[in-house]
């Protein structure tokens, strides 16, 4: 297992700057880096307090990668469907360039409707837009001299510049949260996969990740490569005893909620056959309770650890089984990072798990990642 940390501003300029947040933010992944964090994440949304204060993650992460020594700076997702593949080829090799090779490309479709109405994109070309952004992207970054001739991008003898720091191209992760077509087309192209537990039931995910897992194997790429990464991202909230954590952790999980549900109201009205699950949105976020995020393990709000060098390595990457099968996250930051930091970041930091344990199911990830 690796763990690294999340952003996803769901801030507002009523009560943080923009100015504050960012310098709070470096501030705070700076830390990460030195207490042995794999990577920190940002992602790309518009227009409202549900992430908006992240138009662009390419340009977070280079300012973050100068900040920083070891972490590796995930975009986590950057979209296609607003970014034409030659803007975004080039901006992600310069972020390649710029951190030292340390760039894992996430990508995802997006999937809030005044984003694309404010864009003026159909939401039915979603999925083609998406695909096709990933297939001229990576053609970009594999071949000198490049001809395209796509549904909605075409261009001819076109060399992006910089070339790639890591060959034959950073890492490429695809966001995938209801949609099980997401799932299975990540597994059959080899990419590694990011999911967001919270939106759904646990056994159906599992059920999706298993459609993962059975398109990457079949398709050859766990011979070639072994297993893909998954990563999964759970909100998180460390304090010194659970009844400390669950008490102080209630406002800022409540917040985050409330900005998700107002967002989600822009799907009222709204169909599109590319996005079925989400016309549902809505109701679903309704249900979510503070009191179901606490049953029903939508977020990891623990006491904190003890120190357990027996079981972990100096690199901080997880080693042995510790109690209840749990993973622990590094020894040497013993996840005081949230809770020391958590008043000025206004929030609740997001905690990533990898792994590439081939038969790993959620409910073994989520055991993984939690402190108990």
């Amino acid at each position: 297992m690796k763990f690294g940390i999340d952003y996803f501003p769901d801030v507002h300029p009523d009560r943080v700057s923009g100015q504050q947040y960012f310098a709070d933010v470096l501030d705070l992944a700076e830390e990460a880096d030195r207490l042995g964090y794999d990577s920190v994440k940002i992602v790309e949304h518009y227009f409202t307090s549900y992430g908006g204060y992240s138009p662009d993650p390419c340009l977070f992460l280079a300012a973050c990668s100068q900040r920083t020594r070891r972490l590796r700076m995930v975009t986590g997702a950057v979209l296609p469907v607003f970014n034409h593949p030659l803007k975004l080829a080039g901006q992600l090799t310069m972020l390649d360039a710029i951190s030292g090779g340390r760039l894992d490309a996430g990508f995802a479709r997006a999937f809030m409707p005044y984003e694309f109405d404010a864009f003026g994109i159909s939401m039915d070309e979603s999925r083609a837009r998406f695909e096709e952004g990933i297939e001229a992207i990576t053609r970009l970054w594999t071949e000198e001299t490049v001809t395209f001739e796509g549904k909605f991008h075409r261009f001819k003898n076109v060399t992006s510049l910089p070339r790639p720091t890591q060959q034959p191209h950073p890492p490429i992760w695809v966001a995938a949260v209801v949609t099980p077509e997401s799932f299975v087309w990540t597994g059959v192209r080899g990419y590694n996969l990011m999911v967001v537990p919270y939106l759904g039931e646990h056994h159906e995910l599992a059920e999706k990740l298993q459609l993962y897992r059975q398109a990457y194997r079949d398709h050859g790429h766990e011979a070639r490569k072994g297993p893909g990464e998954v990563m999964m991202v759970l909100h998180l909230f460390v304090a010194p005893t659970r009844k400390e954590a669950r008490e102080e952790c209630q406002p800022y999980m409540e917040q985050y909620l409330r900005n998700f549900r107002r967002s989600a109201k822009a799907w009222t009205g709204r169909q599109s056959g590319q996005y079925k699950p989400y016309s549902a949105l809505e109701q679903m976020l309704n249900e979510i309770t503070y009191e179901r995020v606490l049953d029903e393990t939508r977020a990891i709000i623990r006491r904190r650890l003890p120190d357990l060098p027996d079981q972990l390595r100096h690199d901080g990457k997880a080693e042995g089984a510790p109690e209840h099968g749990a993973v622990r996250p590094p020894r040497h930051a013993a996840l005081p990072l949230s809770h020391r930091h958590l008043r000025w970041r206004r929030g609740v930091p997001g905690i990533i798990g990898r792994t590439a344990a081939a038969g790993h199911r959620w409910t073994d990830a989520g055991r993984a990642a939690a402190p108990r």
